[in-house]
Protein backbone atom coordinates (compact mmCIF):
# COMPACT_ATOMS: atom_id res chain seq x y z
CA UNK A 1 0.00 0.00 0.00
CA UNK A 2 1.39 3.27 -1.04
CA UNK A 3 1.66 5.76 1.61
CA UNK A 4 -1.24 7.91 -0.68
CA UNK A 5 -3.45 5.43 -0.11
CA UNK A 6 -2.71 4.66 3.70
CA UNK A 7 -4.15 8.17 4.46
CA UNK A 8 -7.94 8.20 5.70
CA UNK A 9 -10.49 11.42 6.29
CA UNK A 10 -12.31 9.38 8.92
CA UNK A 11 -11.46 6.81 11.66
CA UNK A 12 -12.32 3.30 12.55
CA UNK A 13 -15.09 2.79 15.62
CA UNK A 14 -12.23 1.18 17.79
CA UNK A 15 -9.67 4.11 17.50
CA UNK A 16 -11.86 6.72 18.49
CA UNK A 17 -12.79 4.35 21.18
CA UNK A 18 -9.38 3.83 22.33
CA UNK A 19 -8.95 7.76 22.16
CA UNK A 20 -11.80 8.10 25.09
CA UNK A 21 -14.28 9.40 22.42
CA UNK A 22 -18.13 8.09 23.95
CA UNK A 23 -20.18 7.26 21.38
CA UNK A 24 -24.00 6.55 21.54
CA UNK A 25 -24.74 2.99 22.14
CA UNK A 26 -22.11 3.13 25.36
CA UNK A 27 -23.71 6.12 26.41
CA UNK A 28 -26.42 4.46 26.70
CA UNK A 29 -25.96 1.01 27.88
CA UNK A 30 -23.17 2.02 30.47
CA UNK A 31 -24.30 5.46 31.69
CA UNK A 32 -27.77 6.82 31.09
CA UNK A 33 -29.55 3.07 31.77
CA UNK A 34 -27.99 2.57 34.78
CA UNK A 35 -28.00 6.04 36.27
CA UNK A 36 -31.34 7.30 34.97
CA UNK A 37 -34.48 5.60 36.57
CA UNK A 38 -37.36 5.87 33.92
CA UNK A 39 -39.54 7.09 36.63
CA UNK A 40 -37.31 10.23 36.78
CA UNK A 41 -37.77 11.63 33.17
CA UNK A 42 -40.85 13.76 33.23
CA UNK A 43 -38.75 15.96 35.58
CA UNK A 44 -37.00 16.59 32.74
CA UNK A 45 -38.88 16.22 30.02
CA UNK A 46 -41.63 18.33 31.33
CA UNK A 47 -40.07 21.59 30.75
CA UNK A 48 -42.26 23.37 33.70
CA UNK A 49 -41.95 20.33 36.15
CA UNK A 50 -38.29 21.01 35.76
CA UNK A 51 -39.05 24.95 36.38
CA UNK A 52 -40.71 24.19 39.63
CA UNK A 53 -38.16 22.00 40.92
CA UNK A 54 -35.43 24.62 40.21
CA UNK A 55 -37.88 26.86 41.95
CA UNK A 56 -37.96 24.53 44.91
CA UNK A 57 -34.63 24.71 45.48
CA UNK A 58 -33.73 28.14 44.69
CA UNK A 59 -32.46 27.62 41.26
CA UNK A 60 -33.24 30.90 38.62
CA UNK A 61 -35.12 30.07 35.78
CA UNK A 62 -37.06 32.38 33.44
CA UNK A 63 -40.46 33.89 34.39
CA UNK A 64 -43.85 31.53 33.43
CA UNK A 65 -45.89 33.81 31.89
CA UNK A 66 -48.68 31.93 31.12
CA UNK A 67 -49.26 27.94 30.01
CA UNK A 68 -51.39 27.69 26.73
CA UNK A 69 -53.44 24.42 26.91
CA UNK A 70 -55.82 24.55 24.41
CA UNK A 71 -56.99 26.06 21.22
CA UNK A 72 -59.30 29.22 23.14
CA UNK A 73 -56.01 30.13 24.74
CA UNK A 74 -54.22 30.75 21.35
CA UNK A 75 -57.17 32.74 20.38
CA UNK A 76 -57.04 34.55 23.15
CA UNK A 77 -53.16 34.91 22.92
CA UNK A 78 -52.64 38.82 22.50
CA UNK A 79 -55.27 39.19 26.34
CA UNK A 80 -52.66 36.94 27.76
CA UNK A 81 -49.53 38.52 26.91
CA UNK A 82 -50.99 41.88 27.95
CA UNK A 83 -48.77 44.52 27.18
CA UNK A 84 -45.56 42.69 27.19
CA UNK A 85 -43.11 43.67 24.13
CA UNK A 86 -41.03 40.39 24.09
CA UNK A 87 -41.49 36.98 25.25
CA UNK A 88 -40.37 32.93 24.71
CA UNK A 89 -43.18 30.38 23.31
CA UNK A 90 -41.33 27.28 23.53
CA UNK A 91 -42.63 23.39 23.92
CA UNK A 92 -42.76 21.98 27.27
CA UNK A 93 -42.06 18.57 25.74
CA UNK A 94 -39.62 19.77 23.35
CA UNK A 95 -36.35 18.65 22.61
CA UNK A 96 -32.98 19.78 20.44
CA UNK A 97 -34.39 22.83 20.32
CA UNK A 98 -37.22 22.32 18.02
CA UNK A 99 -40.41 24.45 18.29
CA UNK A 100 -38.73 27.46 20.48
CA UNK A 101 -39.83 30.45 19.32
CA UNK A 102 -37.93 33.98 20.82
CA UNK A 103 -39.47 36.95 20.19
CA UNK A 104 -37.74 40.49 20.57
CA UNK A 105 -40.44 42.68 19.46
CA UNK A 106 -44.03 42.85 18.44
CA UNK A 107 -46.83 45.60 17.68
CA UNK A 108 -49.76 42.61 18.15
CA UNK A 109 -50.06 42.26 14.38
CA UNK A 110 -46.34 41.04 13.31
CA UNK A 111 -44.01 39.54 15.21
CA UNK A 112 -39.89 39.53 14.81
CA UNK A 113 -37.75 37.17 16.07
CA UNK A 114 -34.23 37.70 17.85
CA UNK A 115 -32.27 37.66 14.34
CA UNK A 116 -35.14 39.48 13.05
CA UNK A 117 -37.22 36.97 11.21
CA UNK A 118 -40.90 38.40 10.68
CA UNK A 119 -44.28 36.49 12.08
CA UNK A 120 -47.99 37.49 10.85
CA UNK A 121 -49.85 36.77 14.34
CA UNK A 122 -51.60 34.46 12.07
CA UNK A 123 -48.33 32.37 11.91
CA UNK A 124 -47.64 32.50 15.44
CA UNK A 125 -51.00 31.61 16.65
CA UNK A 126 -50.36 28.20 14.08
CA UNK A 127 -47.13 27.43 15.32
CA UNK A 128 -48.79 27.80 19.28
CA UNK A 129 -51.71 25.44 17.98
CA UNK A 130 -48.67 22.85 16.41
CA UNK A 131 -47.12 22.92 19.84
CA UNK A 132 -50.66 21.80 21.37
CA UNK A 133 -51.04 18.73 18.75
CA UNK A 134 -47.58 17.47 19.68
CA UNK A 135 -45.67 18.22 16.96
CA UNK A 136 -42.69 19.14 18.29
CA UNK A 137 -42.70 16.81 21.59
CA UNK A 138 -40.70 13.74 22.26
CA UNK A 139 -43.53 11.48 21.85
CA UNK A 140 -45.82 12.72 19.58
CA UNK A 141 -47.94 13.34 22.13
CA UNK A 142 -50.54 16.50 23.00
CA UNK A 143 -48.35 19.15 24.84
CA UNK A 144 -48.52 22.71 26.10
CA UNK A 145 -46.91 25.69 24.98
CA UNK A 146 -45.49 27.57 27.28
CA UNK A 147 -44.76 31.30 27.26
CA UNK A 148 -41.99 32.76 29.66
CA UNK A 149 -39.49 35.10 30.37
CA UNK A 150 -37.09 36.35 27.01
CA UNK A 151 -33.32 36.33 28.61
CA UNK A 152 -31.27 39.52 28.34
CA UNK A 153 -27.61 38.15 27.13
CA UNK A 154 -24.94 39.20 29.12
CA UNK A 155 -22.68 41.63 27.53
CA UNK A 156 -19.15 39.27 27.73
CA UNK A 157 -21.13 37.24 24.53
CA UNK A 158 -21.71 39.87 22.51
CA UNK A 159 -19.23 39.95 20.33
CA UNK A 160 -19.07 35.94 19.32
CA UNK A 161 -22.90 35.41 18.90
CA UNK A 162 -25.53 36.51 16.15
CA UNK A 163 -29.33 37.13 16.44
CA UNK A 164 -29.65 35.22 19.66
CA UNK A 165 -28.82 34.56 22.97
CA UNK A 166 -26.10 31.84 23.74
CA UNK A 167 -26.66 29.03 26.12
CA UNK A 168 -24.02 26.77 28.31
CA UNK A 169 -24.30 23.14 28.33
CA UNK A 170 -22.76 21.10 31.46
CA UNK A 171 -22.75 17.30 31.53
CA UNK A 172 -22.84 15.79 35.06
CA UNK A 173 -21.95 12.39 35.83
CA UNK A 174 -23.66 11.29 39.67
CA UNK A 175 -23.99 14.96 40.24
CA UNK A 176 -20.15 15.74 38.87
CA UNK A 177 -19.55 18.18 36.19
CA UNK A 178 -17.72 16.26 33.51
CA UNK A 179 -17.67 18.18 30.55
CA UNK A 180 -19.11 21.90 29.60
CA UNK A 181 -19.51 23.85 26.00
CA UNK A 182 -21.25 27.54 25.25
CA UNK A 183 -23.14 27.10 22.36
CA UNK A 184 -23.22 30.37 20.03
CA UNK A 185 -25.70 31.30 17.26
CA UNK A 186 -24.65 32.70 13.58
CA UNK A 187 -26.79 33.71 10.68
CA UNK A 188 -26.90 29.65 9.41
CA UNK A 189 -28.41 28.58 12.95
CA UNK A 190 -31.25 31.96 12.63
CA UNK A 191 -30.03 32.56 16.33
CA UNK A 192 -30.40 29.03 17.76
CA UNK A 193 -27.88 28.02 20.30
CA UNK A 194 -27.91 24.50 18.75
CA UNK A 195 -25.26 22.82 16.97
CA UNK A 196 -27.11 20.86 14.88
CA UNK A 197 -28.86 23.57 13.35
CA UNK A 198 -25.52 25.27 12.75
CA UNK A 199 -24.74 27.53 15.59
CA UNK A 200 -20.63 27.65 16.57
CA UNK A 201 -19.54 25.39 20.04
CA UNK A 202 -16.48 25.86 22.49
CA UNK A 203 -15.43 23.75 25.16
CA UNK A 204 -15.36 25.24 28.69
CA UNK A 205 -12.40 24.43 31.03
CA UNK A 206 -14.49 23.27 34.09
CA UNK A 207 -12.15 24.94 37.09
CA UNK A 208 -11.55 28.21 35.28
CA UNK A 209 -14.53 29.10 32.90
CA UNK A 210 -12.18 29.94 30.28
CA UNK A 211 -13.34 29.12 26.65
CA UNK A 212 -10.99 27.30 24.44
CA UNK A 213 -11.21 25.37 21.26
CA UNK A 214 -14.41 26.03 18.49
CA UNK A 215 -16.44 23.79 15.95
CA UNK A 216 -18.79 25.01 13.64
CA UNK A 217 -20.61 22.51 11.37
CA UNK A 218 -18.35 19.51 12.30
CA UNK A 219 -15.35 21.93 11.20
CA UNK A 220 -12.41 23.04 14.09
CA UNK A 221 -12.96 27.32 14.19
CA UNK A 222 -10.42 30.23 16.34
CA UNK A 223 -13.68 32.55 15.73
CA UNK A 224 -17.00 33.00 15.14
CA UNK A 225 -17.75 32.89 11.19
CA UNK A 226 -20.48 35.94 11.97
CA UNK A 227 -18.76 38.43 13.96
CA UNK A 228 -14.93 37.67 13.31
CA UNK A 229 -13.89 37.54 16.78
CA UNK A 230 -12.19 35.09 18.80
CA UNK A 231 -14.87 32.28 20.41
CA UNK A 232 -11.44 31.07 22.61
CA UNK A 233 -10.41 33.09 26.18
CA UNK A 234 -13.72 34.01 26.95
CA UNK A 235 -14.69 33.98 30.50
CA UNK A 236 -17.56 32.61 31.24
CA UNK A 237 -19.36 35.31 33.89
CA UNK A 238 -20.44 33.95 37.31
CA UNK A 239 -18.79 30.37 36.36
CA UNK A 240 -18.42 29.33 40.02
CA UNK A 241 -22.11 29.95 40.71
CA UNK A 242 -23.06 28.64 37.20
CA UNK A 243 -21.71 24.82 38.42
CA UNK A 244 -23.09 24.91 42.01
CA UNK A 245 -26.78 25.16 40.52
CA UNK A 246 -26.10 22.54 38.12
CA UNK A 247 -24.57 20.45 40.83
CA UNK A 248 -27.69 21.29 42.82
CA UNK A 249 -30.08 20.32 40.29
CA UNK A 250 -28.56 17.04 39.67
CA UNK A 251 -29.45 16.10 43.17
CA UNK A 252 -32.74 17.34 43.03
CA UNK A 253 -33.43 15.66 39.95
CA UNK A 254 -32.39 12.54 40.99
CA UNK A 255 -30.75 11.31 37.71
CA UNK A 256 -27.36 10.15 37.51
CA UNK A 257 -26.65 11.49 33.85
CA UNK A 258 -27.78 14.72 32.70
CA UNK A 259 -27.19 17.88 30.85
CA UNK A 260 -28.19 21.17 32.18
CA UNK A 261 -28.48 24.07 30.13
CA UNK A 262 -28.02 27.47 31.45
CA UNK A 263 -28.04 31.17 29.64
CA UNK A 264 -26.15 34.04 31.59
CA UNK A 265 -28.10 36.89 32.17
CA UNK A 266 -27.72 40.84 32.26
CA UNK A 267 -28.42 41.32 35.40
CA UNK A 268 -30.09 37.47 37.00
CA UNK A 269 -26.84 35.66 36.05
CA UNK A 270 -27.01 32.00 35.18
CA UNK A 271 -30.76 30.98 34.88
CA UNK A 272 -31.29 27.70 34.00
CA UNK A 273 -33.17 26.99 30.63
CA UNK A 274 -33.87 23.12 30.67
CA UNK A 275 -32.28 20.04 31.53
CA UNK A 276 -31.78 16.36 29.44
CA UNK A 277 -31.29 12.81 30.66
CA UNK A 278 -29.99 11.96 27.24
CA UNK A 279 -27.88 14.58 26.52
CA UNK A 280 -26.17 14.90 22.99
CA UNK A 281 -22.38 13.83 22.48
CA UNK A 282 -21.68 16.78 20.57
CA UNK A 283 -20.12 18.23 23.76
CA UNK A 284 -17.04 16.44 22.75
CA UNK A 285 -16.38 17.89 19.25
CA UNK A 286 -16.29 21.39 20.95
CA UNK A 287 -14.16 20.29 23.47
CA UNK A 288 -11.93 18.22 21.54
CA UNK A 289 -11.91 15.46 24.03
CA UNK A 290 -13.55 12.58 24.99
CA UNK A 291 -16.08 11.74 27.88
CA UNK A 292 -15.12 8.40 28.24
CA UNK A 293 -11.81 8.92 30.33
CA UNK A 294 -13.69 11.29 33.07
CA UNK A 295 -16.96 9.48 33.38
CA UNK A 296 -14.28 6.64 34.37
CA UNK A 297 -12.27 8.34 36.93
CA UNK A 298 -15.31 9.25 38.45
CA UNK A 299 -16.92 6.11 38.84
CA UNK A 300 -13.60 4.90 40.51
CA UNK A 301 -14.49 7.42 43.20
CA UNK A 302 -15.02 6.32 47.04
CA UNK A 303 -19.46 7.41 48.28
CA UNK A 304 -17.27 10.17 50.12
CA UNK A 305 -16.39 11.89 47.26
CA UNK A 306 -19.43 12.89 45.71
CA UNK A 307 -20.56 14.95 48.88
CA UNK A 308 -21.03 18.51 47.96
CA UNK A 309 -18.39 19.80 49.70
CA UNK A 310 -16.20 17.21 48.17
CA UNK A 311 -17.27 17.35 44.62
CA UNK A 312 -14.55 21.02 43.55
CA UNK A 313 -11.47 19.14 44.22
CA UNK A 314 -12.95 16.11 42.10
CA UNK A 315 -13.62 18.49 39.36
CA UNK A 316 -10.19 19.96 39.11
CA UNK A 317 -9.29 15.95 38.88
CA UNK A 318 -11.47 15.61 35.96
CA UNK A 319 -10.55 18.88 33.96
CA UNK A 320 -6.83 17.67 34.15
CA UNK A 321 -7.74 14.29 32.32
Amino acid sequence: MTQRSAWRFWAWPSELRDQGILGINRRNGRFILPMNQRKFYPRVDEKHLTKKICHDAGIPVPDTYALIEKNGDVRRFLEIIGDRTDFVIKPAAGSAGRGIMVIARHNGQEFFTSSGQRYTFAELTYHMSAILSGLYSLSGQPDLAIIEQRIVCHETFARICQGGTPDIRVVLYRGVPAMAMVRLPTQASRGKANLHQGAAGAGIDLVGGCTFGGVCQDRAIAIHPDTGHPIAGVQVPFWNDLLQASMRLADNLELGYIGVDFVVDATLGPVVLEANARPGLNIQVANRHGLGPRLKHINAQPPERFLRECRHELIAEVARI
